[in-house]
């Protein structure tokens, strides 16, 4: 047999088409319905995936929008966030939390993390406030949340609202109480690559305050009571028909989408245990307080190593990526901030040495054993080598 021939599949980062094959007809039946129906836009639907994302998440209101970043926006325009004001929030994570609070004009106070979880360390965020704070974004990233509790406390002290960013997080809890449930407010992401992805953009936010969700609702909606009647100034942010039909089928195996990774999760750590990677990469931590949904998983590669690796991954064809090589504090566009190399460390670091591999939950154990497999490789070939 040729080298050729033993060479292993390729195996992609993602696979969202594997996903939703399965279930390609029910979603076909779903898009005639709505089509038949006309109702594009504020169909049954979508309320119906409101209440179900709202039960999900322990609270009372489920408010449908257009996308896991207008959530954010949402949420903080609905705080009456403006110039002058500040929103603390960590430095890894994607760009649309920071962004949201600079599109009103307010600055964002970045603060580092926990280097086991690359949430939001608390201790940080107590020594950040200032008489200009007005809210606090933690971030539950890769599908783990921060520690709400102590967060929560820091924050009742303060007198300051919690807006949490759950867009890696749908399902996920925090001493069994589940994401978005914590602070006033959560925002959720239906993006396509989620653990709950559309076929396109989508979000929603979730809360427990009836006038709060109000607000968010009106200003989803322009401003508009009833209509042609403008009580404040909103944006256009609507979670189509079309996309809560898909999303009405998708939430019903949530659950085992979720346990498949879980068992993704478990599985790599066995076989990088059997190989003894484990004793040269870092693998992931759960908290014991968390149920981790596993949106990512991501290993740490120390000594300069990562980018060699994520090099000779794709060579060998095994999906890989950097979920996020740039802290936000370290962009172009927040360059007037004030920030510098050095500032937020664990942030810097996990930037440096953080490198995701794959988790949907269709990936096979074969397809598993060979991204190991092609790691082993790394640090036995002269690549490695080259890099040391």
């Amino acid at each position: 047999m040729t080298s050729e021939a033993k060479k292993p599949a390729p195996v992609p980062m993602l696979d969202v088409g594997r996903g939703n094959q399965p279930l390609k007809q029910e979603f076909l039946d779903a898009i005639e319905r709505v089509i038949d129906s006309g109702r594009f836009l504020h169909g049954p639907e979508v309320t119906e995936l409101e209440k179900t994302v709202a039960n999900l998440s322990e609270t009372a209101h489920g408010i449908g929008c257009a996308s896991g970043s207008d959530a954010l926006l949402l949420a903080l325009m609905a705080l009456d966030i403006e110039p002058g004001d500040e929103v603390i929030l960590p430095s890894f994570t994607f760009f649309a939390t920071a962004s949201a609070v600079a599109r009103l004009g307010a600055e964002p106070i970045f603060v580092d993390i926990d280097p086991m979880t690359y949430n939001m360390d608390p201790e940080c965020l107590e020594g950040s406030i200032s008489a200009r704070t007005k809210a606090i974004i933690p971030v539950h990233l890769f599908g783990q949340c921060a520690p709400m509790d102590r967060i929560n406390e820091i924050a009742e002290s303060h007198g300051l609202p919690v807006i949490e960013d759950a867009a890696q997080a749908i399902g996920a809890a925090w001493d069994d109480r589940p994401a978005g449930s914590w602070g006033l407010v959560g925002c959720l992401s239906f993006y396509p690559t989620k653990n709950l992805g559309g076929m396109g953009d989508g979000g929603m936010l979730v809360c427990n305050d009836e006038a709060f969700a109000s607000k968010l609702r009106l200003l989803a909606s322009h401003g508009m009571q009833p209509r042609y009647y403008h009580k404040l100034v909103g944006i256009n942010s609507r979670l189509d028909t079309i996309q809560a039909a898909i999303l009405n089928i998708k939430i019903a195996r949530l659950a085992d989408y979720a346990k498949a990774r879980s068992e993704h999760a478990d599985r790599y750590k066995e076989l990088f245990q059997a190989s003894q990677l484990h004793e040269i990469v870092e693998l992931p931590r759960k908290q014991p307080k968390a149920t981790h949904v596993w949106n990512q998983y991501g290993i740490r590669v120390p000594h300069g190593r990562r980018d060699a690796l994520k090099a000779h991954l794709q060579q060998q064809g095994m999906g890989c990526e950097i979920y996020y090589p740039v802290p936000l504090h370290m962009q172009e566009c927040f360059s007037d901030l004030g920030y510098s190399l050095g500032c937020l460390p664990n942030t810097e670091s996990a930037a440096r040495e953080i490198l995701h591999l794959p988790v949907y939950p269709e990936l096979t154990l074969r397809e598993q054993e060979s991204v190991v497999e092609a790691i082993e490789s790394f640090y036995m070939s002269g690549a490695y080598r080259r890099v040391a």
